[in-house]
């Protein structure tokens, strides 16, 4: 069996109600900065369009007439009004449409994240919390706020839901200090980029019975 680790669920208030116990084999990670560093640069990198071009001489219009006879003129010897030196020709070794992803092996990317995840935890920087709100409330952006602000202050947190909690994620749509995902779209760059991160325990335990799923 292996060790588990524990970590206080807190109501809305703040207020201590339980334990969750947490797989070391998730949250008791080396960090490890350059297989984060890698997935990081990796899933930024997929994040690019690569729509990016420029035309060459073969793609502007125009130019197909020679400028002037090749010999006698006293001027420099052109073929084409439309090649890079003039002003409206075509662009040398300018950028043309690529694509910007690279591979990252399914076990890295969940690498990079657990040992994100595990740094956080060890820092007192990872939180959960029962629920912000009922799942069929009316959505109340004050009331989320307060429950944020209740665990990290004024850093900025991100908050994971489970799908289900439409109500939660409509009163944290409206906080630009907060980030939400769902726990299915859990990533190694927004744990990274956030300063603390709070789950709900709907959130933690469908994350966690995903990761476990793709672990086989």
């Amino acid at each position: 069996m292996s060790e588990k680790l524990t970590i206080d669920i807190v109501d809305a208030e703040g207020k201590a109600t339980g334990t969750y116990e947490l797989p070391a084999e998730i949250f008791d990670r080396e960090l490890n900065i350059p297989l984060i560093h890698q997935v990081v640069v990796a899933q930024l990198a997929a994040a690019r369009q690569g729509t990016h071009a420029t035309k060459t001489r073969g793609n502007v219009r125009g130019g197909g007439k020679k400028p002037w006879k090749q010999k006698g003129t006293g001027r420099a010897r052109q073929g084409s009004i439309r090649s890079p030196q003039w002003v409206g020709g075509g662009v040398s070794h300018g950028p043309q449409p690529r694509d910007y992803s690279q591979r990252t092996p399914k076990k890295m990317k969940l690498g990079a994240l657990y040992s994100a995840l595990s740094d956080r935890f060890r820092k007192d920087r990872m939180h959960v919390v029962s629920k912000f709100m009922d799942v069929d409330a009316t959505p109340k952006t004050k009331a989320a706020k307060a429950v944020v602000e209740a665990l990290v202050a004024e850093r900025h947190p991100l908050v994971v839901l489970d799908r289900e909690e439409l109500s939660t994620a409509s009163s944290l749509s409206n906080l630009q200090e907060v980030t939400f995902l769902w726990a299915d779209q859990l990533n190694t760059y927004d744990v990274v980029d956030a300063d603390d991160v709070i789950f709900t325990t709907a959130a933690l335990d469908k994350f966690l019975g995903k990761g476990k799923e793709e672990d086989k």
